[in-house]
């Protein structure tokens, strides 16, 4: 048992990290191929669509960075989703002057609808474009982001765009938490597979910026086939590559930026709320990836410093040494590419751990059903074991 720890466990994971490191760099290079496109002769009217529940802290400059689109065919739809704070009445203040901002007020979601997804499709009934930009009131959108956005939708011949925009985190409990999902997805989604296979597990979206052709969101049924679903953008992108649809990611961070959760608690509470739904409240996966990512990140610079205090006598410090250099690599990379903070990435161990107890805490909330989200409790979720 103790050679396998200190010898082949350690090969086992330094064989692992090239495998990811891999991954990492085709999708660097995917990434900025896409990034090259020509603009086409004409182009179609884009809905904007932005569900808005109590957020009076960020509506404001979301929409009138909308509104500021360098694009001549668009529409901004925002629904108030029922928020018991100022949000309705800020709206209402901007609408005034601004013929192109569309206001709803949503209705009360049926029984078996998560609130976001019943705001989202009612916002779709109402959009005329052809087009359907969805992004979160959180956002802040670069005047080009539409433009762009429909351009390299239509270069790749895209159905569905979606991409990682620039993170705002002011606190340090955001700057350990909300990179995680961004690093993992970078990191676990081989790009160069994930678009010429037709499997929809090796797929993912980033609620905070997708782009559908009307008639692929239609196809798949848009978001009342994702009515009970909290991780609705990941469900959208799996039934997209279901239908043999055209699924594309793209580098957003010069698009748009997004302050995701404001402080540790939202953050936690936040993550909370996702991480056991994006594995589809499968029990024995998400224990095993939790597991071996703390193996693969802990397990060799553990070793190194048993064997610096005398009480580690077996395998090779230069193997361990490797890891942990392939380790920071994995971590630097990507948070290059998404414009996260650099330094962050030397932190990565407090990242994981901190996101190790996030994990506990989903899988908790979610077996005791008690997940919530702004004031709305989830309905109670079904897991199963694989």
């Amino acid at each position: 048992m103790i050679d396998y720890l200190t010898i082949d466990l350690p090969c086992h994971t330094l064989l692992f990290e090239v495998i990811i490191l891999l991954i990492i760099l085709s999708n660097i290079w995917i990434l900025r191929c896409t990034g090259r496109h020509t603009a086409p002769s004409g182009f179609p009217k884009v809905s904007i669509l932005v569900p808005a529940r109590n957020e009076e802290r960020n509506i404001a400059a979301c929409v009138h960075s909308l509104l500021a689109q360098e694009y001549s065919n668009f529409e901004v739809l925002v629904l108030d989703d029922q928020s018991s704070d100022s949000t309705a009445a800020i709206l209402k203040e901007i609408a005034v002057a601004n013929p192109k901002l569309r206001l709803l007020n949503g209705d009360p979601p049926p029984e078996g609808w998560v609130g976001k997804n019943w705001a989202c499709a009612q916002l779709a009934d109402s959009a005329q474009g052809d087009f359907f930009y969805f992004t979160d009131a959180d956002t802040v959108h670069q005047p080009w982001a539409v433009r762009t956005a429909a351009t390299m939708l239509l270069s790749e011949r895209a159905d569905l765009l979606t991409g990682f925009p620039a993170q705002r985190m002011d606190s340090w409990g955001e700057r350990l938490i909300v990179p995680f999902f961004l690093w993992a997805f970078f990191s676990f989604t081989p790009l160069a597979l994930a678009y010429r296979l037709r499997l929809p597990w090796l797929s993912n979206a980033v609620g905070q910026f997708m782009v559908f052709r009307r008639e692929a969101y239609v196809a798949i049924g848009g978001h009342r086939k994702t009515a009970d679903s909290i991780t609705e953008d990941l469900r959208l992108a799996q039934r997209t590559k279901a239908h043999g649809l055209r699924w594309r990611v793209i580098n957003a961070a010069e698009l748009l930026s997004c302050r995701m959760y404001a402080g540790f608690a939202e953050a936690w509470e936040g993550f909370s709320k996702n991480l056991f739904a994006a594995f589809g409240f499968r029990l024995l996966p998400y224990l095993f990836v939790f597991v071996w990512l703390a193996v693969l990140f802990y397990l060799p610079p553990g070793l190194l410093l048993g064997y610096a205090a005398g009480a580690v006598s077996q395998g090779s410090p230069l193997v361990w040494l490797l890891c942990i250099a392939l380790a920071l690599l994995i971590w630097l990379l990507p948070y290059r590419q998404l414009r996260l903070p650099l330094y962050l990435a030397f932190l990565y161990p407090l990242t994981l751990f901190v996101n190790e107890l996030v994990a506990l805490r989903s899988l908790w909330a979610s077996l005791r059903g008690t997940l919530s989200w702004k004031g709305r409790q989830f309905a109670p979720q079904r897991w199963r074991w694989v």
